[in-house]
């Protein structure tokens, strides 16, 4: 998604802190493919759940995001919020389908889940190409009124 690309739901989100949280849960993805707590999926599962259903900015990923952009001096670069926010329900769609794999110990399933998960994450994070987003674009073609 370009920085010329125009809101169509009339909210604009940073994409470089969105880029920064992808990162984070990448690498707590990453972290629990490599020792599988389920403490780091249901973290993931509350973070997402917070960004999404209740104030962005009580959210800790957020936090340390926001912090992040400011240590390392990064412009703004804006996005439209409504492609952001339907990638987020992607992502926690993600996060819960890997936590119910963990309860039915079923592993080649949630190595499955979350590298898929990592794999759009990669694009979103190396090339700035969000797969949630792009399906965003073609609902909002297609509905109109998605997501309002």
């Amino acid at each position: 998604m370009s920085n010329a690309t125009c809101p169509l739901n009339f909210i604009r989100v940073d994409d470089n802190i969105s880029r920064i949280n992808a990162f984070l849960v990448s690498s707590l993805v990453i972290f629990y493919l490599y020792i599988p707590l389920v403490y780091i999926v249901l973290f993931l599962v509350f973070d997402f759940s917070i960004k999404l259903f209740f104030q962005e900015i009580t959210s800790p990923l957020s936090f340390v995001s926001k912090r992040v952009k400011q240590i390392f001096h990064m412009k703004d670069a804006f996005v439209d919020g409504g492609a952001k926010r339907l990638a987020g329900f992607f992502g926690l769609f993600f996060m819960v389908l890997l936590l119910g794999t963990h309860f039915l110990h079923s592993w080649t399933v949630s190595f499955v889940i979350a590298l898929l998960y990592l794999s759009c994450s990669s694009l979103d994070i190396l090339f700035r190409f969000c797969i949630g987003c792009k399906i965003y674009f073609i609902i909002k073609k297609i509905y109109p009124n998605f997501m309002k």
